[in-house]
C-alpha cells in the first residue's frame, strides 16, 4: 500500500546555504518554516481520552491438524463453536464449574457409544454435551487455524505451485453455518494445506480495520508451501493491533528435524510482512509491518515439537493407563487398550511404569515456566523456568497431573525456549494440563497410535501468545545483559578481576546466569496492563486452554484457547465532534493577531476549457487533461487582514520516491508581479508582501509533456492530484488542493498492451486496464497496433497528396524535401503552434478511434497535415515502453552482426533482410510493426525521390552503361533520404541498453542505423 506518512519540512539548511536566499534577517521569535499539516492530528491525539471508550472482547483461537481426512469439517461446530468434546478426566478443567454444564455430565454420551457410532458422514463429538468452553455469541472474534486441509504427504502435494480453493470453500461453509447468525468473515488466507480464517461478531465487525494477510512457505527448497505459515493482521477499535499466525513446522523426531523447526519459525518471523497501518491517531506508518509490531500476537498450529529423551512406547503405555479409565469394563473398547498395555501382566507393567515415572520425576525441575515478569523484583526483566503447578506432582503419583509434569520436562519446545533457540523472545503459553494432542487412532478417544510405527505421543499442537509488553521487556532484558557483559569486559581489561584473584574474591558476577535461580510463580492468568503502540493501556487474560479429547475424526486432537481483552476503542461520533472542536480551536489560535489572506479560485473557463463539466470541488480543478495539452487556471491571493502579509509557496509534503519542490513536475506557478527577492538565486524561496487590501494573481499551468508521466498516468500509478502549500509568514499555512482527470492516451504503452485495445480506442477503456490481464481482453489481439497502421497509412496518402499539390503549383511551390533531407520527419516548415494544434487533433483521433482524415480543419494544407502526422508517429514510437525492436531483440541482432564481422562473412542485402526478419519473428507483433514502418519508408522515399532505372537498350555504344547526370543526381538524393530516414527512425524504433555509454553506445547507434538502411537501400 502506498504510504500516507508525508514529510512536511522545508529544507531550510539548503535554502540558508544559497547565496541571497534571505535578503533580510529573520525574527528569532518567528516559527521555523515547517508546514503545520500534522498539528491537527497531534492536537487530536492529545485529546484521545475524550473519544475512546473501554471495550471488552473474547477471542477464541483454535487449531487443528485435520490430516486431509474427509468429514472433519462436520465436527467444527461441536468443538470450536459450542465448546464440546472436552474430557474432564483427561484435562485440567472442572466442567461442573460452568453453570450450563452443572448437573448434566451424567447425560453425556459414553465413550464406547461415541466410538461405536463413529462415521465420516456425521459429527463425532459426544451427544448431549452442553459444552465446557465459552462459545456461541459470547465470542467476539473466532480465529481458526487448520493444517493439512489437503494431502501434503506426497511429492505432488508438497510441490503444488497453487492453492486448491475447494477445501477452503468447504471449511468456510462449515464454519459459517456453525457460527451464530450475523457473524462475518473478515480475513482468510490459504497456503496449500494451511488455512486461516477469522470471523467477527456483529458488534465487533464495525471496529475492525487495516486487515492484511500474507503467507510464508518454508517447506521443500526452503520456500514451498507444504510447510510454513499463514498470517493475518487486524486493528480493532482503531487502536489495537492483533496478529494471528497459523503454522505447520517440519515434522520428525531426529535432531535435524528439530533444528529445521527452529529455522522454519525464524523464517516466518523474518519474512512475514504486512501492509502499513494508515490512521490519523498519532501513527502513520510508511513501512511494512512485521511480526513484533503488534500489540497482541497469537502463534498457533502444528508446531511439531516432540518429547525428547523418552522411549515413545513407554510414554504410550504410561498415558494409556489414564485413557483406559474412560472406557467401561464391560464394553468392547476397554479390552483393546488392555491388550495394548498387556493387561495379563498388569501388575508388573504398572510397576514398571511407576519406576519409569519415578525416573523422569527428577526432571521436573527443568519444566519451563512460560516467560513471566517478576512483579516483586523491580530490577531488570528475567526469565525463569519452573514447575507449572503450585502443588507437588509427586504427592499423588497416580494423578494425570503427576504424569504430565515430568513428561513436559522433555518437551522440545520448552527446551528450545530455555536454550533461547526459538520462541524465547517473550512468547508464552497457558498451562498444559491435558493429554498430548498427537498421535491417536482415528475414531478413538484415547488409543494412541497402534499402527506398526507406534509413534510416541507429543504436544505437537500449541497455542502461544505474546503482548507488546512481553516483547518490550524481553528486549530490555537483552539490553541489560549486553550492558552487563560490556561492563564485565571493561573491568577485566582494567585488571580488576586479576587483582581480586590474587587477594580475595570481591565479587563473582556472571550476567548470563545471575538471577537464573530466582523462582517465580507459575504463568499468571490475571489481567495485566499492556502498553499499545498507539499509546493506550490494554489488558489480556487467558480464560481457557485445553484440547478436545473426545473429537475422533483426526489423528490430532483439536486445541483452543479463549482470551479476554480489554482495550480502548475509538467512538467515531465522539471523535468527529472532538475533531471539529480541535479544528476550530486551532483556527482561532492561529488567526488571532496573525496575517490573514483569502484565496479565491477563478471558476471562469477559457474557450479551450468549455468542454469541462462544472465542479463543486473546493480546489483548483483542471477538468479533463490530455497529453501535451496545456491548461491554465488562475487564483487570487488577497490580504484580508489588518497587517502586511508575506506569502509564498513552499515545499509541499510528498510521499517517498516523489519529487519535492513547491509544485509537482507537471504544474508551473507564475505570479503577476516580481517577488520581493527576485534578484536573488532563482532557487531561493520566492516571497510576495501584500499590504492590507492588496492582492496578487497567480496563474497555474498544467502540462503533461514527458512520456514517463504518460505511462504512470495510463497505468494509474500516478494521479493528477496534489496539494500546494501557501506559506503566510507568521501566519497559518493554506493548503490548496490541485486535481485533474487524466484522459487515457495511446502513447506510453507497450506493443503487447496496444494490440489488445478493442475498437473504439483507448478512451473506451478509461476506467479499465488494457494490459490483457483479464480473460475478456485475451480475445482482442491485433497483429500490430492499429494506431501504427493508421499513422503509416495516413502518411503514405498525405505524401501523395502533397506531391500532387506541388506538381499543380509548378516550380514556384515550396519543395520541403530539398530544404531538409529526412522530410517529413524533420525540417518542418509549418508554424510550431499550428503544428501543435494539428498534432493534438491526430492524437485525439487515435485515442478515440476516429478517422484521421476527419480531424483536420478545412484550411490545413496536405503538407501541414503530413508534417503533423509524421511528427505524431515519431512521438508515438518514442513513447513505447519497449520499442519496435526491444532491448533483448537488439542484443540478438547486434551479436549476430559482431559474429559476422569477426568471421569476415558478408551477407547480401536479401540475405541480411531475411536474417533480420527471422530474428524479429520470435516477437510477432514487433516483427509486423517493423515491417509496417520499413514498408512505409520505402514507399514515401520512392514517391519523394524516385530513381529511374538505367535503360541500356537505347544505345549500343561503349558509353551505354554510363549513368546520365539526372539519374546520378536522383540516386544521390535518394541515398541522402535513405540515410536520413534510417538515422531518424532507428533512434525511436530500436531500443539500446541504457547502460551503454561513450564509444560503445556510438558503435551500437551506427549498427542500429544499419538495420534500417538494409531495408531502405535504393535499388541498384
Amino acid at each position: 500500500m502506498a504510504s500516507s506518512n508525508r514529510e512536511t519540512r522545508l529544507s531550510t539548511s539548503q535554502i540558508e546555504a544559497t547565496p541571497g536566499a534571505y535578503p533580510r534577517t529573520p525574527d528569532p521569535e518567528s516559527p521555523v518554516l515547517v508546514s503545520s499539516q500534522l498539528s491537527l492530528s497531534q492536537a487530536l491525539y492529545k485529546r484521545r481520552a475524550e473519544f475512546t471508550v473501554q471495550k471488552r472482547i473474547k477471542v477464541k483461537v483454535g487449531t487443528w491438524n485435520v490430516a486431509a481426512l474427509s468429514g472433519t469439517e462436520k465436527d467444527i461446530k461441536g468443538w470450536f463453536v459450542d465448546g464440546q468434546g472436552v474430557s474432564e478426566h483427561l484435562s485440567g478443567l472442572t466442567l461442573e464449574s460452568r453453570e450450563e454444564f452443572a448437573g448434566k455430565s451424567n447425560y453425556v454420551e459414553s465413550v464406547e457409544d461415541q466410538e461405536d457410532r463413529w462415521s465420516k458422514k456425521r459429527s463425532t463429538v459426544p451427544k448431549n454435551d452442553p459444552g465446557a468452553i465459552p462459545g456461541g455469541e459470547e465470542i467476539g472474534l473466532y480465529v481458526l487455524g487448520l493444517q493439512e486441509i489437503v494431502d501434503i504427504s506426497s511429492a505432488t502435494g508438497a510441490l503444488r505451485p497453487y492453492n486448491d480453493p475447494h477445501p477452503a470453500r468447504t471449511w468456510k461453509q462449515a464454519v459459517g453455518e456453525a457460527l451464530p447468525s450475523g457473524y462475518h468473515r473478515v480475513a482468510e488466507q490459504q497456503l496449500i494445506g494451511l488455512f486461516l480464517v477469522i470471523y467477527a461478531s456483529p458488534a465487533t465487525l464495525p471496529t475492525i480495520s487495516q486487515v492484511s494477510v500474507t503467507s510464508v512457505g518454508t517447506g521443500l527448497l526452503g520456500y514451498m508451501g507444504n510447510k510454513g505459515a499463514v498470517t493475518a493482521r487486524i486493528v480493532i477499535g482503531e487502536t489495537t493491533r492483533m496478529v494471528f499466525v497459523n503454522c505447520h513446522l517440519t515434522a520428525g523426531v531426529e535432531k535435524g528435524a528439530l533444528e529445521r523447526r527452529n529455522w522454519d519459525a525464524s523464517q516466518i518471523l523474518s519474512r512475514t510482512k504486512f501492509d502499513p497501518v494508515l490512521q490519523d491517531l498519532k501513527i502513520n506508518d510508511e513501512h511494512q509491518e512485521a511480526i513484533g509490531d503488534e500489540d497482541f500476537a497469537f502463534w498457533f498450529g502444528d508446531l511439531n515439537y516432540r518429547l525428547e529423551g523418552l522411549p515413545g512406547e513407554d510414554v504410550r503405555r504410561l498415558l494409556m493407563l489414564h485413557t483406559k479409565g474412560e472406557y467401561g469394563h464391560d464394553r468392547a473398547s476397554e479390552p483393546k487398550i488392555a491388550r495394548e498395555l498387556d493387561i495379563q501382566n498388569a501388575v508388573a507393567a504398572e510397576s514398571d511404569d511407576k519406576a519409569m515415572q519415578q525416573t523422569i520425576q527428577n526432571d521436573i525441575t527443568s519444566i519451563p515456566e512460560t516467560t513471566e515478569r517478576s512483579r516483586e523484583n523491580p530490577g531488570p526483566f528475567t526469565t525463569t523456568f519452573t514447575d507449572p503447578k503450585d502443588s507437588d506432582p509427586s504427592s499423588d503419583p497416580t494423578s494425570l497431573r503427576a504424569t504430565l509434569a515430568p513428561l513436559l520436562a522433555h518437551d522440545q519446545l520448552y527446551a528450545q525456549m530455555r536454550q533461547q533457540k526459538a520462541f524465547h523472545d517473550g512468547w508464552r503459553e497457558g498451562e498444559i494440563d491435558f493429554l498430548p494432542t498427537y498421535k491417536y487412532d482415528v475414531g478413538s478417544v484415547g488409543m494412541f497410535d497402534s499402527s506398526e510405527k507406534r509413534r510416541g505421543p507429543s504436544w505437537c499442537d500449541r497455542i502461544l501468545f505474546r503482548t507488546r509488553r512481553d516483547k518490550l521487556e524481553y528486549e530490555e532484558e537483552v539490553k541489560y545483559k549486553a550492558e552487563a557483559r560490556q561492563k564485565d569486559n571493561e573491568m577485566r581489561l582494567r585488571g580488576v578481576v586479576e587483582a581480586a584473584t590474587e587477594e580475595a574474591v570481591l565479587f563473582d558476577y556472571d550476567p548470563e546466569t545471575d538471577g537464573a535461580d530466582n523462582e517465580h510463580e507459575a504463568p499468571s492468568t490475571n489481567q495485566e496492563t499492556v502498553p499499545t503502540k498507539a499509546g493506550f493501556q490494554d489488558r489480556l487474560h487467558l480464560d481457557y486452554y485445553t484440547s478436545h479429547q473426545r473429537v475422533l475424526s483426526s489423528d490430532h486432537k483439536p486445541l483452543d484457547a479463549v482470551f479476554t481483552i480489554d482495550y480502548d476503542a475509538v467512538d467515531p461520533e465522539i471523535k468527529a465532534r472532538v475533531h471539529q472542536e480541535v479544528a476550530r480551536e486551532l483556527d482561532k489560535a492561529e488567526n488571532e493577531g496573525r496575517p490573514v489572506v483569502t484565496v479565491v479560485v477563478d471558476r471562469e473557463r477559457n474557450i479551450a476549457n468549455q468542454s469541462d463539466p462544472p465542479s463543486d470541488y473546493e480546489s483548483v480543478d483542471f477538468g479533463d487533461v490530455k497529453y501535451d495539452h496545456i491548461k491554465s487556471r488562475s487564483i487570487t491571493i488577497a490580504n484580508t487582514g489588518r497587517v502586511p502579509a508575506t506569502v509564498g509557496f513552499v515545499d509541499r509534503s510528498v510521499e517517498t520516491g516523489q519529487r519535492g519542490g513547491i509544485a509537482p513536475p507537471w504544474l508551473s506557478i507564475r505570479f503577476d508581479r516580481d517577488s520581493d527577492n527576485h534578484n536573488t538565486n532563482p532557487g531561493a524561496l520566492q516571497e510576495y508582501t501584500l499590504e492590507p487590501g492588496n492582492a496578487v494573481n497567480v496563474e497555474l499551468t498544467l502540462h503533461i509533456s514527458d512520456h514517463g508521466s504518460v505511462r504512470r498516468l495510463n497505468d494509474k500509478v500516478e494521479t493528477l492530484e496534489d496539494v500546494l502549500v501557501l506559506r503566510i509568514h507568521n501566519g497559518r499555512d493554506y493548503f490548496l488542493p490541485i486535481r485533474a482527470n487524466w484522459l487515457q492516451s495511446a502513447l506510453g504503452r507497450s506493443i503487447e498492451k496496444l494490440i489488445r485495445l478493442p475498437e473504439g480506442g483507448v478512451r473506451k477503456l478509461q476506467q479499465q486496464h488494457p494490459e490483457g490481464s483479464s480473460p475478456g481482453n485475451d480475445a482482442v489481439k491485433w497483429s500490430a497496433p492499429r494506431e501504427l497502421f493508421r499513422l503509416t497509412d495516413a502518411i503514405e496518402k498525405l505524401v501523395e497528396r502533397a506531391l500532387g499539390e506541388r506538381e499543380m503549383r509548378g516550380e514556384d511551390a515550396d519543395v520541403p524535401w530539398e530544404r531538409k533531407a529526412g522530410w517529413p520527419f524533420t525540417g518542418w516548415g509549418v508554424d510550431e503552434s499550428q503544428r501543435k494544434r494539428l498534432k493534438g487533433n491526430v492524437r485525439e483521433s487515435l485515442d478515440c478511434d476516429t478517422p484521421i482524415e476527419d480531424c483536420w480543419p478545412a484550411e490545413a494544407s496536405p503538407v501541414q497535415r503530413l508534417e503533423a502526422v509524421a511528427e505524431t508517429l515519431l512521438d508515438f514510437l518514442d513513447s513505447l515502453e519497449d520499442g519496435i525492436v526491444t532491448v533483448s531483440l537488439w542484443k540478438e541482432l547486434e551479436n549476430g552482426m559482431v559474429e559476422r564481422e569477426k568471421a569476415k562473412k558478408a551477407l547480401s542485402k536479401e540475405e541480411e533482410q531475411a536474417w533480420i526478419l527471422d530474428t524479429l519473428s520470435t516477437a510477432p507483433p514487433h516483427s509486423v510493426s517493423f515491417t509496417f514502418l520499413t514498408f512505409m519508408l520505402n514507399n514515401i522515399a520512392m514517391e519523394i525521390a524516385p530513381v529511374p532505372r538505367l535503360d541500356i537498350s537505347a544505345s549500343p555504344s561503349t558509353n551505354a552503361f554510363k549513368e546520365p547526370i539526372n539519374q546520378r543526381e536522383a540516386r544521390e538524393l535518394r541515398q541522402k533520404l535513405d540515410e536520413a530516414y534510417a538515422s531518424i527512425l532507428a533512434e525511436v524504433m530500436i531500443r539500446l541498453p541504457e547502460e551503454l555509454k561513450g564509444k560503445a553506445r556510438k558503435v551500437s547507434e551506427e549498427k542500429r542505423k544499419h538495420i534500417l538502411e538494409v531495408f531502405l537501400s535504393s535499388p541498384g
